[in-house]
């Protein structure tokens, strides 16, 4: 094989990134739940390769605050623009179709609110409460926004008791001003520190293939490890339009393996590594694998 070829195939999306299609029952009744109650989800809204896969089994991970975002990284799909105002209904909505759905486990994001000046911290804590108070047997995880690294505006959000915090550091260090258009890797990490000092726990997720060496990545994993993140996650970044940051490379589920291998080192209290891997995918056996550790 020539160097030109070595590089094409480089970069050629490989066979272990094929999605297998889910089209069962549970596909549909997520879709009707969703739309009957008016929800964005970041399984639409972020193009997630899990999306079938996840709605097959009757889960889905629900975006709050709209589906556009004031922010505009360069790895997200979701759109950006002016924002409407929150939904004051949203979080009983949310919290009736996770009752809907039997979620043992509920997983909540959403889009950045700059144009908040709580930065939609009130709207997060209202939604917590609503999901408690209708699914009180039901565990709840939240991936949230930076807040520009505003501690009072975190506390609204850990004060109202969730399972897990998280809160994605996204990339290497080099890479942060190339592909996250407001977010700091610095203010990522504080973050990350003030959910773990709180004694929540902290969770964080890396994507890969956008150009980090594996030097970085390690430095990445030790930067999350000293912040006290609990839990970490790695995945392959993989390229949403032509318009969004170019995947540099794919890497092999051998490497991710490795990359879990180093990251458990590391102390991180659970890892899920691999090319498919997603913040929310499989999000409930984090919890569960924690809760058997505990007993």
């Amino acid at each position: 094989m020539t160097n030109i070829d070595n590089k094409v195939a480089k970069h050629m999306k490989p066979n272990w990134l094929k999605i297998k299609l889910h089209n069962q029952e549970g596909y549909a009744e997520v879709s009707k739940i969703v739309e009957d109650h008016k929800l964005h989800t970041i399984c639409d809204s972020g193009k997630c390769p899990n999306k079938a896969e996840c709605w097959s089994r009757r889960t889905a991970t629900f975006m709050i605050l709209g589906d556009i975002c004031t922010r505009s990284c360069k790895f997200c799909a979701t759109m950006t623009g002016k924002p409407l105002p929150p939904d004051a209904k949203e979080p009983e909505e949310v919290a009736e179709s996770i009752r809907l759905m039997g979620l043992r486990h509920a997983v909540i994001t959403s889009v950045d609110r700059d144009d908040l000046p709580d930065g939609g911290a009130e709207h997060w804590a209202a939604t917590v409460r609503a999901i408690r108070k209708a699914n009180p047997e039901t565990t709840i995880e939240l991936l949230i926004p930076d807040f520009d690294g505003r501690k009072e505006l975190i506390d609204i959000v850990i004060d109202s008791g969730p399972d897990i915090i998280g809160h994605n550091i996204e990339t290497v260090r080099r890479l942060t001003p190339l592909v996250r258009s407001r977010a700091k890797y610095d203010t990522s990490l504080e973050v990350l520190r003030y959910i773990a000092l709180r004694g929540a726990m902290a969770k964080s997720g890396i994507m890969l293939g956008l150009g980090e060496t594996e030097e970085e990545i390690l430095s990445t994993l030790d930067d999350l490890a000293d912040a006290g993140c609990s839990i970490v996650t790695l995945g392959q970044y993989l390229r949403p339009t032509m318009k969004h940051y170019p995947v540099a490379e794919y890497i092999s589920p051998q490497k991710f393996a490795m990359y879990g291998d180093l990251a458990r080192m590391r102390g991180f209290r659970y890892v899920a590594s691999a090319p498919l891997v997603r913040s929310s995918y499989m999000a409930e056996e984090a919890l569960l694998n924690l809760h058997n550790e505990k007993n």
